[in-house]
């Protein structure tokens, strides 16, 4: 078996799956945040008076934080009111970040581990050797309830990456490089394996944006055997009591891709889909107003640096807003420490508050028609940031920062 049959197997009570069994998988852990909890709740509160156990439930306010409408306030509310009849003690709703940066900082994600929650990008866990899945609301509701859900177990698509990203190139550059090579649909209810010195060789930021975007090529799940840094940066939160799943050595796979990064070039993802990628030389020079640097794909500290190593001792261009969206607290306040904010403040950049800002164009840098926005984020799809007639090309954190300078899509060698 490969590494989710094998946490699937044991969640179920399994010797052995295959690709098509059904199974019914305990879960170690269920997340929701503000913005699917409230319909999560109503459909629980149909079926069950208790939750199954509240120390296994996590709740984030990440989505509208500060609420930015009644009806964003009223859905907090309900939330809070849930989490203390419940007794959930793991609510963070101040502010601390996003939802997939908060849940393994922590320390509620472990390798081999089954993590279901309310929000697409629940892939990003995989990032630790976890099988992460997104759920719909009344499928979390049953979880809620009972601490058990069905899958299909995934057939598997075994990703090999092997050499070294050259400057200003990074895993974000990577994963778009996959999905163009897969397609929207070439992962569909697949689970993408990553395998290969340059994973190995991958930071867990780097590995965190990996496997946030499997998603985008509707992939079930992606997943990584945990390296070094992803077992030193569990350690720093005390997690020492977890297995490390590895496949067997004949390990079947329905297809085995192969990816050479040493040639790599920045990549952009162009309106209106995340498969449509070009290397930046190919969109460099187009006009944009906006730069979003965050969200729960780019907006780790490592991210940040990238950023403001191209930033300093620049200025945004005066007809660009850019928007910096720490994923947590934590990150926030590390990068005020290292100066990296005061870089960001001198280059005329808005510092926001950890959260999802515009991502989901709902709240804090929504477009109007016919504005161009340059992004971290990890969708791009018509309307994705507000209007339908805006535009958003996906990058990472240095090309961001370097068409802020600009103007214009912009490869950051040439600042």
């Amino acid at each position: 078996m490969n590494i989710t049959e094998k946490i699937l197997a044991k969640a179920s009570n399994k010797e052995e799956v295959s690709p098509g069994d059904t199974v019914n998988a305990k879960i170690d852990v269920a997340m929701s945040h503000d913005g699917t909890s409230p319909p999560t709740i109503k459909v629980f509160e149909k079926i069950a008076d208790k939750v199954w156990d509240p120390d296994k439930i996590v709740l984030v306010f990440d989505h509208n934080v500060p609420a930015n409408t009644m009806g964003s306030a009223e859905f907090q509310q309900v939330v809070r009111d849930f989490a203390k009849k419940q007794g959930i003690k793991n609510i963070y709703k101040q502010g601390e970040g996003i939802c997939h940066q908060v849940l393994p900082e922590e320390g509620h994600v472990k390798p081999s581990t089954v993590i279901v929650g309310a929000d697409s990008h629940t892939c990003t866990y995989g990032a630790f050797g976890a099988f992460s899945t997104g759920l719909g609301a009344t499928d979390l509701a049953m979880v809620y309830a009972t601490g058990e859900t069905w899958f299909n177990v995934p057939e598997t698509l075994k990703i090999n990456v092997n050499g070294s990203l050259q400057e200003n190139v990074y895993s974000k550059d990577l994963i778009l490089n996959i999905i163009k090579t897969l397609g929207s649909y070439g992962g569909t209810y697949k689970s993408l394996e990553f395998h290969g010195e340059t994973i190995n060789n991958l930071s867990v930021d780097a590995r965190m944006t990996m496997t946030n975007m499997v998603i985008e090529c509707g992939a079930k799940n992606g997943i990584m055997v945990p390296n070094k840094s992803t077992e030193e940066y569990l350690a720093r939160r005390g997690i020492t009591n977890y297995n490390i799943t590895t496949p067997d050595k004949n390990a079947e796979y329905e297809k085995v891709y192969d990816f050479d990064v040493d040639d790599l070039r920045p990549q952009v993802a162009c309106p209106h889909n995340v498969d449509n990628v070009e290397d930046i030389d190919k969109v460099e020079g187009t006009t944009i107003n906006q730069a979003v640097l965050g969200s729960c794909t780019n907006g780790r500290y490592e991210d940040l640096v990238q950023a403001a190593e191209v930033l300093e001792n620049h200025k945004v261009h005066e007809d660009v807003q850019l928007l910096v969206f720490p994923a947590s607290r934590k990150i926030y306040q590390k990068a005020i420490d290292e100066g990296i904010i005061q870089i960001f403040l001198e280059s005329n950049a808005i510092i926001c508050n950890p959260g999802c800002g515009p991502c989901l164009g709902a709240h804090m840098g929504v477009m109007t028609d016919d504005m161009t926005c340059i992004s971290t984020t990890n969708r791009n799809f018509l309307g994705r940031m507000g209007s339908a007639k805006s535009y958003v090309y996906l990058s990472n954190p240095a090309v961001v920062a370097a068409s802020a300078i600009t103007g214009e899509i912009t490869d950051p060698q040439n600042i």
